[in-house]
């Protein structure tokens, strides 16, 4: 079995290689640990820095096209390069690296498709206050759309076996942590979790610069997948709203009418009310249709699993890739004949 660990960068030059350290280039159970980073259009030394760290593969995104992109780009090319397990980590040491074993202990047991390391964001002392009650209201948001049981659900430190790989499809453009644990709930890959460590922070968030901002940016986030997700749910429950409050704008009238005997007054709380129901009927429809385009996005998501299988049958290789240089460790050994991967 081959593992392969993906490293998603973004001008990490400095922090690439404490990162690479910590990993483990040997786990009982694989026959192969091997890694690979995305280089997301990095401006800096990265690409050379993972070339000197040995890092087997380098996925060279041409332009910054964001974390979401840069973890697709990564996990197809896993595929292609043979993975049987794939694990996510940060380029900015923020997990630890020997929980590598812990994260993919489940998958190896046949116990899980997909595994999430639990940072048990209360312990983390950098993190604010508002930012763990965030963390706790967002993945309760999630575990209600996913139906899942993961605690930490923005924990980008995680594993996937071949099987739960090959159906995910983020298309979020700013975070593929939220969509990917939606979508293998959806899918009923067996999803687990581990606690897992943490290293001291050595940089800041580059996803959130604050707190206001990381509510700003993940709150829509958090909303665009469950719309996506659960159409029919979330605008019928948005349309029972609005239609209570055009009731409740009604009530002048009504009360006038039934009590007083008067048809003829509170103009505005009719206009008013009947403005919010249009409303309300509006936003049921648009539950209606999206329920349908819901299940449009899983035929196609379907369509693109076979594809991506086609794809392997054929040998298509990734894209963007650049095959690294050799573990610090060891030396090419010249009686085997190194792989080849043929350039787009």
């Amino acid at each position: 079995m081959k593992l392969i660990i993906q490293i998603p960068c973004l001008n990490e030059e400095e922090t690439l290689p404490a990162t690479v350290a910590e990993l483990p280039r040997a786990l009982p159970g694989f026959d192969a640990v091997e890694l690979l980073v995305i280089d997301d259009g990095s401006t800096d030394r990265t690409v050379e820095v993972a070339r000197e760290c040995g890092v087997e593969h380098i996925v060279r995104l041409t332009n910054n096209k964001g974390l979401a992109a840069g973890f697709q780009a990564g996990l197809d090319a896993c595929l292609k390069l043979g993975a049987d397990v794939v694990v996510n980590t940060d380029a900015d040491n923020q997990y630890q690296g020997a929980d590598v074993a812990k994260l993919v202990a489940p998958i190896l047991a046949g116990e899980a498709d997909m595994v999430v390391g639990d940072r048990q964001v209360e312990r983390i002392e950098h993190f604010s206050d508002a930012k763990k009650q965030l963390q706790h209201w967002g993945s309760w948001v999630v575990r209600r759309v996913s139906n899942t049981e993961v605690t930490d659900t923005t924990s980008g430190f995680r594993a996937y076996n071949r099987e739960a790989a090959l159906q995910l499809s983020v298309v979020d453009n700013f975070t593929y942590t939220l969509e990917s644990l939606v979508q293998a709930g959806k899918m009923l890959v067996a999803v687990d979790e581990v606690p897992i460590g943490t290293n001291p922070q050595t940089r800041e968030s580059r996803l959130a610069g604050s707190t206001g901002d990381y509510v700003r940016r993940n709150t829509p986030a958090i909303l665009r997948i469950y719309a996506r997700y659960e159409p029919l749910r979330a605008f019928v429950t948005a349309a029972i709203v609005v239609a209570v409050l055009a009731l409740i704008a009604w009530l002048p009238f009504l009360i006038d009418a039934i009590f007083n005997g008067r048809s003829n007054g509170h103009i505005q709380s009719l206009i008013l009310g009947a403005v919010l129901m249009i409303t309300a009927v509006v936003l049921f429809a648009l539950g209606v249709i999206g329920d349908l385009l819901a299940g449009q996005r899983v035929m196609t998501q379907r369509i693109f699993e076979r594809v991506r299988r086609v794809e392997l049958a054929l040998g298509v290789p990734p894209s963007h890739y650049e095959k690294g240089g050799e573990k610090p460790s060891e030396k090419p050994d010249d009686s085997e004949e190194p792989t080849k991967v043929v350039e787009p």
